[in-house]
């Protein structure tokens, strides 16, 4: 047990309280924790916590996590092989109204995609991870973590599968407002997030490519 804690990475606390405070007055519940070892094979970059991951604290435990670890097992990885992590640590939610068996109608809290305002109280939170984790490659699921990483201009469907070797943004101090490029540059390859099959099937295919794309980079650099 003591060996395996000692592979595994967890922020510090201290960088988890400043995340909480940064993101205090927006609509947002939980806070989850990236999980997974030091210097994984792969680093996965999500969009936020959906409504399981906030009351269990886990990240992809959800219905698109189960697609993430078809997507892992397809190319002989498991959950403790990766770190799994995500642009922004708490749900992000808005109120509507569902309409139940009998006719009534209950309020309850709904999904929604991250505010910029909402990813820039994280990005300190990720820019430690990505700092610190020293993943071998980055993978980004969706259009949120592929443009927190790169920039607005880059979009999942024109890029998905490709691989990028490149500076990613940062804040150089908490108070900025605009990302500035990191010295370092890492290996990037973005894919659609796994929830997107479920709105979009046509995406599955292409998906399934990346995946094996994903898995032959990692064996081309094992081999090299």
């Amino acid at each position: 047990m003591i060996i395996e804690e000692l592979h595994k990475f967890r922020i510090p606390e201290f960088v988890a309280e400043l995340g909480r405070k940064r993101i205090e007055g927006y609509p947002v519940e939980g806070f989850v924790y990236g999980e997974g070892p030091h210097q994984p094979k792969l680093m996965l970059i999500g969009e936020a916590p959906g409504e399981t991951e906030a009351l269990g604290g886990i990240p992809f435990t959800g219905r698109a996590g189960k697609e993430l670890m078809k997507s892992l097992a397809s190319i002989g990885l498991t959950r403790e092989d990766v770190y799994i992590t995500s642009v922004v640590r708490s749900r992000p939610y808005r109120y509507g109204q569902r309409k139940e068996r009998d006719g009534t109608l209950t309020e309850r809290k709904y999904n929604r995609p991250p505010t910029k305002h909402e990813i820039l109280a994280h990005a300190p939170v990720l820019d430690f991870e990505i700092a610190n984790v020293q993943p071998e490659l980055i993978v980004t699921l969706g259009n949120v973590g592929l443009q927190r990483l790169i920039g607005k201009q880059a979009k999942v469907t024109e890029m998905h599968g490709q691989c990028l070797e490149q500076p990613v943004r940062f804040l150089r101090e908490l108070e900025d407002v605009e990302y500035e490029w990191t010295d370092q540059s890492f290996t990037i390859v973005p894919t659609f997030h796994p929830a997107s099959i479920f709105y979009r099937p046509s995406h599955r295919p292409s998906l399934e490519a990346d995946w094996l794309e994903i898995g032959r980079i990692l064996q081309e650099r094992t081999n090299g």
